[in-house]
């Protein structure tokens, strides 16, 4: 039998191997083992998805940062950041409908305030920016096309 520390270390370690453990358990017929299993896996592939939007969310407004500070260098490839960001973000929320947009207000104070050191460090200065609004984020168009017209 397995324990609490065995499903936690197997779920974090690889969620492929604690899914077979899962999967081998119900064919022995250890349903409430297999449970718990999966209370773990379940927990585990959260966890994950979550850092992956939080770090997409950084990375995103880190972008909407640099465009919005550093107009001069303002670059196609730092459009397409933010396009494929933003992409990125709905494939999570459509894969995991619980990081929705109330999850992302739940941690956009602290992921702006790293996106504001990474926008920082990487342009080599400080920037004036202290706060971005929803829609500057998810719904502004930052496109060099659109400046030439």
């Amino acid at each position: 039998m397995r324990t609490q520390q065995d499903w936690e270390w197997l779920a974090a370690g690889s969620e492929y191997l604690a899914a077979v453990a899962v999967q081998e358990l119900l064919e022995e017929g250890k349903s409430m083992e297999a449970y718990e299993g999966l209370a773990f896996l379940i927990e585990s592939m959260g966890k994950s998805k979550k850092l992956a939007l939080r770090s997409q969310l950084i990375r995103l407004m880190s972008h909407v940062i640099k465009w919005k500070c550093q107009p001069e260098r303002r670059s196609s490839s730092w459009s397409i950041t933010i396009r494929s960001a933003r992409r990125e973000i709905e494939d999570l929320q459509e894969e995991v409908p619980s990081l929705n947009r109330a999850y992302i207000e739940s941690v956009w104070d602290k992921c702006l305030g790293r996106a504001i050191e990474e926008a920082q460090e990487e342009m080599d200065k400080d920037c004036p920016i202290t706060s971005l609004d929803w829609a500057e984020v998810f719904e502004e168009n930052y496109s060099l096309v659109r400046e030439k017209n």
